[in-house]
């Protein structure tokens, strides 16, 4: 927003010093992200704008920068704040006291579940919030035909939205085939959105990528291997690094964080839980095990920083320099990104800023999304004339899952999971009351020995998925859900052992994040009754349903092969 001649001239004012500024930060050591030098000297901060860097300055206020080194706000390339399971306003608590200044999210999660309601709440949260927050338009709900959804957003629904202020454009685009096969549909959101496009295309190569990136689409988030990076990389393609609560993908792709990269990288999480938020870290995490593993802290800041600032054609910050937005992040020490202070807009990051909110906006529309009728051990009955079976592998820590051929037993005509092989049974219930639809299949990787799990989280439909070696059990867990309107639930021996609610649309809980974290922590103690040993356990499972990345995967219509986009018989 340009300033005004009154505040313009108090800028003026301010960084030559004729009058104190509102705010300096005094005997600083400022890293300097243009040239990799660290400049002793002072920060003057006139409003939210920084003013002056390296000179001498009287404030109003000043704070002692004695010991520490400023670098600019860090910057989050692509989040989905509902995989945090809490609302924007708690997300933002979690987060900016970590650094993270701003953040580019797709709130496709929430509008699966309610469509339009869902952006609009996440734009009217970015309104109220200290952080920046920039609400990118979902393209893809449902994400594919393979699935219901609780909700569908037309190319009218979507292209409404391309001049939002708000907005940084395009949500990930994830309908590769729709582009490539010139659906009409999809088309019209890339044009409305041209060169303001967020891509999701995993391993996609050659030609076929060509034509996906001449259609407008900029970076990519799903590369999985150094190689699939390197080819996107030189077709023009920012890279956002990914490190999640699942899909970890960091240490595969550093090897690219360099000087010369760095403009065409950036970091983001995509989904992470604020566990490990609290437990490890976010961005913070990513930097410090980026620069431990070796990797040039002028590139890792870069990449942090400034390099997502251009991308996203944020112009007005990822520096420490005059002119820009006194987003700041005091550190104690540089390379670990031990985090001392955090200014937002010139205002230091505490609970009286977070008390200045105001209330937020009003969630209730997204409750009592679970309208799925109870269930019975007989539900799951899965009934198969052929032995060799498609199960799904899951790679722990990893979205890709393997596409295995195994032979399971049966009782009659009733195909069993086979708990001694790790294979178990899995189930997709869809929940909004529109067909009652139950798709079934077999998964390998859980290591349950007996009981069961079930999630509302099921990207990107969030229709009810649950996983056991016990229809009963299997029963149980999804009954527990319809309880409590969406979360998690652990049952095992014929009893609920736990369940932790998430009534905001299946998906969010109504709960600050500090108890969410708690939450977590037992529901993660519960999970080892059944025998799992998967550090996440539920957010493994909840990507199940995914039908966009490889290889096979479940929805409430079956069992998906992803290379074939088809179902195939269990």
């Amino acid at each position: 927003m340009k300033p005004g001649l009154g505040m313009l001239e108090k800028i003026i004012d301010e960084a030559q010093g004729n009058v104190p500024a509102s705010l300096v930060i005094k005997n600083i050591s400022v890293f300097n992200l243009i040239t990799g030098e660290t400049v002793r000297g002072d920060i003057a901060v006139c409003d939210d704008r920084i003013v002056g860097v390296g000179e001498t300055y009287d404030g109003e206020r000043e704070i002692d920068g004695s010991g520490l080194t400023a670098v600019p706000g860090f910057i989050d390339a692509h989040v989905h704040v509902e995989s945090s399971m809490i609302t924007p306003f708690e997300f933002e608590r979690c987060v900016l006291p970590r650094g993270v200044t701003t953040a580019v999210c797709d709130p496709h999660e929430l509008s699966n579940v309610a469509g339009t309601k869902a952006i609009d709440f996440f734009l009217e949260s970015a309104r109220r919030m200290c952080m920046d927050l920039r609400v990118e338009i979902s393209s893809c709900v449902p994400s594919t035909p393979l699935e219901t959804a609780g909700a569908a957003l037309s190319a009218a629904d979507v292209c409404k939205y391309a001049s939002e202020p708000l907005s940084s454009g395009l949500a990930e685009l994830m309908n590769v085939p729709g582009v490539l096969f010139k659906v009409p549909e999809v088309l019209e959101k890339v044009e409305a959105f041209h060169g303001r496009i967020d891509g999701h295309c995993p391993m996609l190569t050659g030609k076929a990528l060509n034509a996906y990136l001449a259609a407008g689409v900029r970076n990519c988030h799903e590369c999985s291997t150094l190689d699939e990076a390197k080819e996107k990389l030189r077709k023009g393609m920012q890279i956002l690094i990914r490190e999640g609560s699942v899909a970890r993908n960091l240490d595969t792709l550093l090897p690219l964080v360099t000087i010369r990269n760095a403009p065409f990288l950036c970091f983001c999480t995509d989904d992470r839980n604020p566990l490990d938020i609290a437990e490890t870290g976010h961005l913070d995490y990513m930097i410090a095990h980026a620069i431990e593993s070796g990797s040039d802290p002028l590139a890792v800041y870069r990449v942090a920083c400034c390099s997502p600032a251009q991308h996203f054609g944020l112009r007005d910050r990822g520096l420490i320099a005059p002119g820009y937005k006194a987003d700041i992040v005091l550190l104690s020490d540089l390379k670990k990104c031990r985090i001392a202070t955090v200014l937002k807009n010139g205002k230091i990051v505490s609970e009286a800023l977070f008390a200045s909110r105001g209330l937020p906006p009003d969630p209730s529309a997204f409750l009592n999304s679970v309208r799925l009728k109870k269930v019975s051990a007989d539900s799951f009955k899965v009934f198969s004339k052929k032995a060799e079976t498609p199960v799904i592998g899951i790679l722990e820590l990893s979205l890709t899952t393997e596409h295995l051929k195994l032979d399971l037993p049966f009782d009659g005509y009733e195909k069993k999971c086979a708990p001694e092989q790790d294979v178990a049974k899995v189930a997709v219930l869809e929940r909004y009351g529109r067909n009652g639809n139950i798709g079934f299949g077999f998964v390998r990787g859980f290591g349950l020995k007996s009981g069961a799990i079930a999630s509302s989280v099921g990207h990107d439909s969030h229709n009810i998925c649950v996983v056991g070696v016990s229809d009963e059990d299997m029963a149980l867990a999804v009954n527990a859900l319809i309880d409590s309107q969406g979360g998690f639930a652990v049952a095992n021996r014929g009893k609920v052992v736990d369940v932790m609610p998430l009534p905001l649309g299946g998906l969010l809980s109504d709960r600050d994040f500090k108890t969410v974290e708690k939450e977590l922590v037992r529901l993660h103690k519960s999970v080892k009754v059944t025998g799992c040993p998967l550090e996440t356990p539920f957010l493994q499972l909840a990507f199940l349903p995914l039908p966009v990345i490889p290889f096979l995967r479940i929805t409430d219509r079956g069992v998906v092969d992803v290379a074939a986009f088809d179902f195939i018989e269990v």
